[in-house]
């Protein structure tokens, strides 16, 4: 682990040379996380869009809902088969090339939607994005540690991490509501106009970043000395815990006794809790990151425990769902925090593992809640989330090496060779299945699903 460490700090020095200072934040530094963020926005944004489209995209094309359902299939996949070696390959090449390119192929992405005579080339553009994603959220928050002081690393993670919370609180209703109003191509294409803009801010106002060495993969055993397979566990059973509920949420406001009318409102105050938590985040994760999970992670099993004694009010359920999201909305930032000052492999390494393990505990969370849907009911699915988050919090509190008390490779949060910092945004990517259901929900669409379309989707 030492020689690991010395190779990171070696590596900060010679790329940090040319590149920016990070002793003190300047106006530069400022503008180029604001950029960051604005770029996360709309990755987000390009990424989910089509799922509040899906009804007037398969109309215009001729096919039907659940085919189109493949545009986001075809994405994800992309982002799940080439971040990790989209990551290493670009691993040399100047972070600002490589950042701007990304929202080119964004632009691209969405123009060849916007534009798609066919079916057939909606799903070739989905792919063009799909790459861009799985080597934007590679660049983005680690180009954010390397143009700030390190004092400031965690705060900058977080910063870019909020850009994805508004992109699914904001940005997808926008583009949705803009698609139903004068349709789906304007809206698409509004969305390359904004992407191919901010790339040329890009290329004008980010500051340069060296590119780096190769990534240090490591070995299992080396995962389970320096304590990062601790965290890769408890952060796969955290998302399963939270997306046996979540999976279902606005289902679940609906059996609680919330208007079907009201539903998008709801999930968007819940999303705007889960902000707050970025935020409390930010704050925490250079300062007290263990004992914030430990709290945060708390939390959520006894919220979960707490809803199904409140499931006969609707306000109750609000509150307590709002305090849940809010302390699920730190876990992203703490989490690949963690497992990047775990060292024994590089950052981007680390990124991967986390982000893998995440995508693993969404699908397996998604799975574990139909099954306890059909079997016992709505209301029981909280308490199946909060056993799975009670083990994930047994993890955090006895590895100490994964979960430290005192971060004592802290500063090198902000070093070089955090290169692929993969963390809740490509979470948030890779699951579709579940973010799908909620972008429905906020959109309107429960207004006019069926009561054959809701028992259709309690036994997927």
């Amino acid at each position: 682990m030492s020689t690991s460490t010395a190779s990171v700090t070696t590596t900060s020095t010679t790329s940090t040379t040319s590149s920016v200072t990070t002793s003190v934040l300047t106006s530069k530094a400022v503008v180029g996380i604001a950029v960051l963020g604005l770029a996360t926005f709309f990755a987000i944004t390009t990424e989910l869009m089509p799922v509040g489209l899906l009804g007037t995209m398969s109309r215009d094309l001729g096919v039907t809902e659940s085919q189109m359902g493949i545009v986001i299939t075809v994405y994800a996949a992309a982002v799940a088969i080439l971040a990790l070696p989209l990551t290493s390959f670009t691993a040399r090449l100047p972070r600002k090339a490589v950042l701007v390119a990304t929202l080119v192929g964004y632009a691209v992405s969405n123009l060849m939607v916007a534009l798609a005579p066919s079916f057939a080339v909606v799903c070739a553009g989905r792919v063009v994005g799909g790459v861009a994603h799985a080597l934007f959220f590679s660049v983005a928050s680690a180009y954010a540690t390397r143009i700030v002081p390190p004092r400031l690393a965690g705060r900058a993670i977080a910063f870019v991490y909020s850009g994805s919370s508004l992109g699914f609180v904001i940005g997808v209703p926008l583009a949705t509501g803009v698609g139903q109003s004068i349709g789906w191509r304007p809206a698409v294409g509004s969305v390359a106009v904004c992407a191919a803009a901010l790339a040329v801010v890009a290329a004008v106002f980010l500051p340069a970043v060296r590119g780096t060495s190769s990534p240090h993969i490591g070995s299992p055993r080396a995962w389970a000395r320096t304590g990062l397979l601790a965290v890769v566990v408890a952060d796969l059973l955290l998302f399963a815990g939270h997306y046996i509920v979540y999976t279902y949420v606005g289902p679940y406001a609906i059996d609680a006794g919330l208007d079907t009318g009201l539903v998008s409102g709801a999930l968007l105050v819940l999303g705007g809790t889960g902000v707050i938590g970025l935020w409390l985040a930010g704050v925490f994760v250079d300062s007290a990151p263990r004992q914030t999970l430990i709290v945060a992670v708390a939390v959520m099993a006894a919220s979960f425990v707490a809803l199904p004694f409140v499931h006969g009010s609707i306000v109750g359920t609000m509150v307590v769902a709002g305090v849940w999201m809010a302390a699920n909305g730190t876990t992203g930032t703490l989490f690949m925090a963690a497992a990047i000052r775990a060292g024994g492999v590089s950052p981007d390494i680390a990124g991967a593992l986390v982000n893998g393990a995440s995508n693993i505990g969404i699908a397996g969370g998604a799975a574990i809640g139909g099954q306890v849907l059909g079997m016992t009911g709505m209301q029981t699915l909280p308490i199946a989330g909060a056993v799975v988050l009670l083990g994930s919090l047994g993890v955090v509190v006895a590895a100490r090496r994964g979960f430290p008390v005192h971060s004592s490779h802290q500063e090198h949060l902000s070093t070089s060779s955090i290169e692929a910092i993969t963390s809740s945004l490509a979470v948030v990517t890779t699951s579709i299945p579940t973010i799908s259901r909620a972008i429905q929900t906020m959109t309107g669409s429960v207004a006019t699903v069926t009561g054959s379309q809701r028992t259709r989707r309690v036994h997927e």
